[in-house]
């Protein structure tokens, strides 16, 4: 398993968008609940920079195998060192060990970017990727219950944190 990690261009958005609409129908990863087309997403990608807020592809021996993001956390300049960390990987690529990799390129890489505190907003009920992030060390800061609907059911969201 040989990583690599490259800045995403515009030409990517197709394919960061086919991977993220495959974790809709689990309702497990998002709070989306019907599939984003690429033209909705032009904001949010245009918001990722490579000098503070970088939107990578990864791939495995040449083939993509997902994305990773920093999002800026709660848009106010008191909170520029903290990002909302997301991994998104290909319905073939999920169990094999790349979410590990990927979160723990996120904390090496996280302080060229001025970044001391990485964030993830997981479902309470997602426990792969919860055992994900406490595995790599993080620790949950904030349990909000029964915040989102999904279906018809009450889900509820954890924050997990990370210092740097």
């Amino acid at each position: 398993m040989s990583l690599t990690y490259r800045y995403a261009a515009l030409e990517d958005l197709p394919r960061i968008v086919e991977i993220y609409n495959t974790t809709i129908p689990g309702r497990m990863v998002t709070a989306d609940t019907s599939p984003v087309a690429a033209e909705s997403r032009l904001p949010w990608f245009h918001a990722h920079d490579h000098l503070r807020r970088p939107l990578w592809m990864i791939d495995n021996d040449g083939e993509n195998v997902g994305w990773m993001s920093f999002q800026s956390f709660y848009g106010r300049p008191a909170y520029n060192n903290t990002v909302e960390v997301s991994i998104y990987l290909a319905e073939s690529a999920r169990g094999k060990g790349f979410g590990k990799q990927v979160l723990q390129y996120a904390i090496a890489v996280a302080p060229q970017y001025q970044v001391k505190t990485l964030l993830g907003f997981i479902f309470a009920h997602n426990i792969p990727s919860l055992k994900l992030f406490t595995d790599i060390g993080f620790s949950e800061w904030a349990h909000l219950p029964e915040v989102a609907v999904l279906d018809g059911t009450e889900r509820s969201l954890k924050i997990l944190g990370y210092k740097i």
